[in-house]
């Protein structure tokens, strides 16, 4: 495939030729068949659109690396099919999608649900670290865990044909496009962006999801001006999979009542009717709105001449030492240390490790040997970590280390050998 040709994605239809299409995204080591229990009834108004992610239910295997990426590629689709509005309702990951797409491509977007959603999910270090799990073990863990994740401990006891469908779906995925869709998730943060999203959005979250539970569910209606809630009792995050029904029917209800019109370009201007007060959707009393805990982010006034590389040095030091490594660094700074930091964020990650010559796999490759060679095993044992994080396999850094044992000295090799051993356990080996 040409790199200028945008990969489409494995879709299908179902419902009435003629009918508003409703586009139902999945989540992360999912298929479309997470929404078959919603489609005999959605398809009764709407011509329902599904779609699985690169490498998912043997879709082609072109990773995607960004939240923007599988946005532009699920338009990319939809614009050859001939479809330019729709409502889409996204699980997790396919939540993400969805806010994409209100916030970069509004007039596309007709109505809005997200599931099991969040403007941030978790930190970027924890779906770093899953990369690294799923590059060094294959999915296997994954797969094996994904029920504790999906499903509440009842549901999964009673159900144990679904439960090892859930296992089977994620072991059958392409490795290489789920460890690119964790990076995704990674680095998606539209916290700043919510009270952009101009569209009518029903945010929906089982009661005891403990991935994306109800507290990021509150923050997104919190954020979205047009937002209500629905929380599904006796559900965790797979909740279009425990609680079918429940979700057809808020889903229906949602869609059916809150379908924006489209933007008249002879006018300049988009018919709305008069909001209604709208009731949160629980069985549960309703709870009020919480305040947004997240304030917009500040912009710094431009200035003129070359730009200032510390920005992009924190963004590159976050992602190739992570969150945690960083934000300890930083807060153990004082009067004393503080400029090292900085010096060190501007001009090692912001000069150095921003240039286009070299890719990350590479720098990670030097910066170990040179490590190596200056005998620096503190830093050796987080630069080890990074070269994880950059895509290195255990085996490659092994391969490293060996080199640097012949140009730098057995002595300085085996010690660094000891570090690195241990990191990688630590790195590598699955969380039960």
């Amino acid at each position: 495939m040409s790199e200028t040709t945008t990969p489409a994605l494995q879709y299908r239809f179902d419902g009435p030729e003629d009918a508003p299409v409703l586009i139902l995204g999945p989540s992360l080591g999912t298929t479309w068949h997470m929404w078959d229990r919603q489609v005999p009834e959605l398809t009764q108004q709407w011509r329902v659109f599904r779609f699985d992610l690169p490498g998912h239910g043997g879709a082609p295997a072109y990773p995607a690396g960004s939240v923007a990426d599988l946005t532009t590629r699920l338009l990319t689709t939809l614009d050859g099919l001939g479809v330019h509005r729709f409502g889409y309702a996204g699980c997790a990951l396919g939540g993400a999608v969805g806010i994409e797409l209100a916030l970069r491509h509004p007039e596309r977007l007709a109505s809005l649900a997200l599931i099991a959603a969040s403007p941030r999910f978790g930190t970027a270090d924890e779906f770093r670290q899953r990369g690294v799990i799923v590059r060094t073990n294959g999915l296997d863990p994954i797969a094996r865990t994904a029920p504790d994740r999906w499903f509440t401990g009842g549901f999964a006891a009673a159900q144990p044909a679904i439960t090892e469908w859930a296992v089977q779906m994620v072991r059958t995925t392409d490795p290489g496009c789920y460890i690119a869709a964790c990076e995704a998730l990674a680095s998606f943060d539209v916290r700043a962006d919510l009270a952009r999203v101009g569209v009518p959005t029903l945010v929906l979250v089982g009661s005891d999801d403990q991935v994306t539970g109800p507290a990021e569910a509150r923050t997104l209606v919190a954020g979205i001006p047009d937002a209500r809630l629905a929380v599904v009792p006796g559900a965790s995050h797979l909740v279009p999979v425990e609680q079918p029904a429940a979700v057809t029917d808020l889903l229906f209800r949602h869609f059916s009542t809150a379908w924006q019109p489209a933007f008249d370009s002879s006018t300049g201007q988009t018919a709305l009717p008069a909001a209604a007060v709208k009731p949160v959707l629980s069985a549960a009393p309703p709870q009020p709105r919480p305040v947004a805990e997240i304030a917009p982010a500040v912009v710094p006034p431009q200035t003129q001449g070359r730009p200032d590389p510390y920005d992009a040095g924190i963004k590159v030091r976050r992602e190739v030492l992570g969150d945690a490594h960083v934000d300890r660094a930083l807060a153990q700074a004082d009067e004393f240390s503080g400029d090292f930091q900085e010096f060190i964020t501007r001009y090692a990650w912001g000069e150095i490790w921003d240039r286009p010559g070299l890719d990350r796999r590479t720098r990670s490759c030097v910066t170990l040997t040179a490590l190596v060679a200056g005998g620096h095993l503190e830093e050796l044992a987080f630069h080890t970590r990074a070269a994880l994080r950059n895509g290195l396999t255990p085996n490659e850094i092994k391969e490293v280390l060996m080199q640097a044992a012949v140009y730098c000295g057995v002595p300085a090799a085996n010690s660094a050998f000891k570090v690195a051993q241990q990191v990688i356990r630590e790195e590598t080996t699955p969380q039960e």
